[in-house]
């Protein structure tokens, strides 16, 4: 199939496609997609894909009306956010961990015309929590639509139509669906593979859900350098290690948590060693992780990583200065502007805490159907952004050392005010995973008449003795106005769907 004329606009310097383009890229006779079902190359899959977008287009609805699909991770999902766009619709992935309330809320707020999702989970749907119109169709429709038929070719999209909606996973309120338009899949792409030096050679073990920003991206940065996926729905973190040795993997991506169960198992080092490249996001790395990583993966070069959906991805941290920086976040990925600005708007000085304000391409175009929250996150660039337009004021605050490398300092609304003092939870609860035995690490502010708030550390741990241990080395490390007022340890912490600690759950249970 030819790409359509005239030439596509450009943004960097880089040509903008359709999202769905993206298989076009890779050798035609090149794997792209393997797993359970088999392998397909690139030629294969994009006649897949093509059949799969004409089985949507004949539903006949309306441009620009919204898909959801809440399936298990396999080729469907894999294709899903290739074939709703071009059929001229727009994506709206949910996670599959989600409940029948919480896929409502998402159905109803997207106004979606059409679900794909697994019997099963369409069984759990009440008449009340589908929105009249909305057609239901099993994902077993669907794969089989992809087996034959005619096939839908590429889309003539333009860079700004909208393609997602991706859903937050919400950390206050209900989740609200971040649109993101072609432009924004396809550099985003281009960005992360261009700094992961990714080629047509890697393999990428797609374990975290399609859902989420993050974990889309595994597919498109991959088949963008022309490489092979393999979307792994996992019961156990044992089930990665034994898909790494099985599948060749080279590449893989992760949140903290993943990471944690990982370092927990044993690796054989013929297997660890098939890895070369280790991605983190959805929270910091902390000092002891990242020894116990580089200890169990020496050929893998590890990306810790700082992104937010409404933007994407924002800064990575080269492997050359993971040993000498830690700490930091790194500096802005490719075709992103990352600024540090006052409450004025203007650049604060060398090490100067600021809030991070996101500019340039890959900020998301809002809040679907939501102008109050778009107007407050998505603003007008500071006045030093080259790129100008809408920014996202990310409400993270950071600073930037003198070597332009940044480190995060805190959430504006995760901030912990102590008598008079803002407390960073971060540089706490790094403190405490520095300790020999603490898997993870929360620190909570709750009230108290004397301070405002007080600091209440959560460890997740086996053995009792490590409350003394942490409150040892906090009194050491931390300022008085820091210590906890109490050390708790828990079995485990809740998680959200995305397998990030689920930090609003812990501060209902424990009344912060």
């Amino acid at each position: 199939m030819e790409l359509s004329d005239p030439l596509p606009p450009t943004i960097d310097g880089v040509a903008m496609l359709p999202i769905d383009h993206v298989l076009l890229r890779g050798d035609p006779a090149r794997p792209a997609l393997d797993g359970r079902s088999g392998t397909q190359s690139y030629a294969e899959l994009e006649w897949t894909l093509g059949r799969l977008a004409a089985w949507l287009a004949g539903f006949g609805l309306e441009k620009g009306a919204r898909v959801a699909s809440w399936i298990a991770k396999g080729p469907v999902a894999a294709l899903m956010p290739l074939a709703a766009p071009r059929a001229g619709l727009v994506h709206v992935p949910v996670n599959p961990l989600l409940k029948h309330a919480q896929v409502a809320h998402i159905l109803a707020d997207s106004g979606a015309s059409l679900l794909i999702g697994t019997a099963s989970r369409l069984a759990t749907l009440a008449p009340g929590d589908v929105p009249q119109g909305c057609q239901l169709h099993r994902e077993d429709d669907a794969a089989c639509a992809m087996s034959g038929g005619g096939a839908l070719g590429p889309s003539a999209a333009a860079p700004g139509d909208l393609a997602a909606i991706l859903y937050t996973s919400g950390s206050t309120g209900r989740p609200k669906g971040v649109m993101l338009s072609h432009a924004n899949l396809w550099l985003g792409g281009v960005s992360v593979a261009a700094y992961l030096g990714m080629t047509a050679e890697d393999r990428t073990l797609c374990v975290l859900p399609f859902s989420f920003d993050y974990g889309q991206n595994q597919l498109f940065s991959t088949w963008f350098a022309g490489g092979c996926v393999y979307p792994l729905d996992y019961l156990t973190p044992r089930d990665v290690v034994k898909s790494v040795d099985r599948r060749d993997i080279t590449t893989l991506a992760g949140v903290p948590p993943l990471w944690v169960q990982l370092t927990e198992l044993e690796w054989p080092a013929e297997v660890a060693g098939k890895l070369r490249r280790l991605t983190n996001s959805g929270g910091a790395l902390t000092r002891p992780l990242v020894a116990k990583l580089r200890a169990l993966f020496p050929r893998a070069d590890l990306y810790p990583m700082y992104g937010l959906t409404e933007a994407f991805r924002s800064t990575f941290l080269p492997p050359a200065l993971v040993e000498s920086h830690p700490d930091s976040m790194g500096s802005a990925i490719p075709h992103a502007e990352i600024l540090v600005v006052r409450p004025d708007g203007s650049l604060t000085d060398a090490d100067e805490p600021g809030e991070l304000v996101h500019c340039g391409p890959l900020v998301a175009q809002g809040y679907w159907r939501d102008p109050a929250r778009t107007a407050e996150r998505f603003r007008p660039a500071p006045a030093a952004s080259r790129y100008g337009g809408m920014a996202v004021w990310s409400g993270d605050t950071v600073r930037r050392d003198g070597e332009g490398l940044l480190y995060f300092v805190g959430r504006d609304d995760a901030m912990i005010k102590s008598a008079g003092n803002r407390i960073s939870p971060t540089e706490i609860e790094e403190a405490a995973a520095a300790v020999d035995g603490v898997a993870e690490a929360v620190a909570l502010g709750v009230g108290d008449d004397r301070l405002g708030q007080a600091v209440l550390l959560l460890l997740r741990g086996a053995d009792p003795a490590l409350k003394a241990a942490v409150e040892a080395r906090l009194k050491a490390e931390l300022p008085n106005f820091m210590q906890p007022r109490e050390i708790v340890m828990v079995p485990e912490f809740p998680r959200n769907p995305n397998g990030k600690i689920d930090r609003v759950a812990l501060a209902k249970e424990h009344g912060a």
